[in-house]
């Protein structure tokens, strides 16, 4: 079992809260591997639809990485204790849908982890951004490959090379996040996104997902051509006929995952 995660069923939502609010959910080495287990597991789970991850308490959704683990650490323990797999690599390239539920700060790792989800949902109450230039080091888990991808150069500029934290509303104007929401609805304006998105064909998620990443590393002339590859690969499911059949028929589609 867990020590770092706790692991919540809702339907065919799963909800994987980090325990550490006396740390502020910091990111530390056991909460990246067991996280990695975690979703290891859930991959193969055909009763999980879609995953959500948040942080326990009000406080924090994630504070960073635990600092108290860069004590004394030389390039080469660093190295090895950023080796890959990485948790926010494979958070972004996971097949099934990821939504980050942010409580409250939003900070270093943790907005990295955030930006490796595919949805961000936050409270009123959050707080964004990149505080590593205070310590005298960079974004180490994509965001500077990331956050510019996300708000545009100038803004993640701004971000990465102040330090400074910004509010939730304007981390939505700028488009690090897609919701915001008062803070007493986030968990059941969350849910109730993470619920439409499991009540589509598991097999399409996977496949629009794989679409929709792709646009972030190719050119747009060999994304169109990916996408028409995967758009004609749809039509050997047998949720493409359902699906078909079932709007024709003017009722609910009965997914196969197939």
């Amino acid at each position: 079992m867990p020590e770092t995660i706790l692991v919540e069923r809702e339907g065919r939502v799963a909800i994987l809260t980090i325990n550490r609010p006396d740390k502020l959910n910091a990111l530390n080495q056991q909460v990246r591997d067991e996280m990695l287990e975690i979703l290891a597991g859930i991959e193969h789970d055909d009763s999980v639809g879609v995953v959500v991850i948040t942080g326990a308490g009000e406080k924090s959704f994630i504070a960073g990485a635990d600092i108290g683990e860069f004590a004394g650490r030389t390039p080469f323990d660093q190295r090895h204790a950023m080796r890959s797999p990485r948790v926010f690599d494979i958070m972004a390239s996971f097949p099934k849908p990821v939504i980050a539920m942010i409580n409250g700060f939003c900070l270093g790792g943790g907005c990295e982890l955030a930006m490796s989800c595919d949805i961000r949902i936050a409270s009123e109450k959050a707080r964004f951004g990149q505080p590593e230039i205070n310590l005298g080091i960079i974004p180490g888990g994509g965001g500077t490959q990331r956050l510019p991808r996300l708000v545009g150069t100038g803004h993640a500029m701004r971000l990465i090379l102040t330090g400074d934290m910004i509010q939730a509303a304007e981390a939505k104007e700028i488009g690090l996040v897609e919701i915001v929401v008062p803070a007493e609805e986030l968990r059941a304006k969350t849910l109730e996104l993470a619920n439409k998105i499991a009540s589509k064909s598991p097999l399409t998620l996977k496949i629009a997902k794989e679409a929709l990443r792709a646009s972030e590393r190719l050119p747009i002339e060999d994304g169109i051509t990916y996408e028409r590859d995967l758009f004609c690969l749809c039509f050997s499911s047998a949720d493409k006929e359902e699906g078909v059949k079932a709007f024709l028929e003017k009722r609910p589609a009965e997914w196969k995952g197939r």
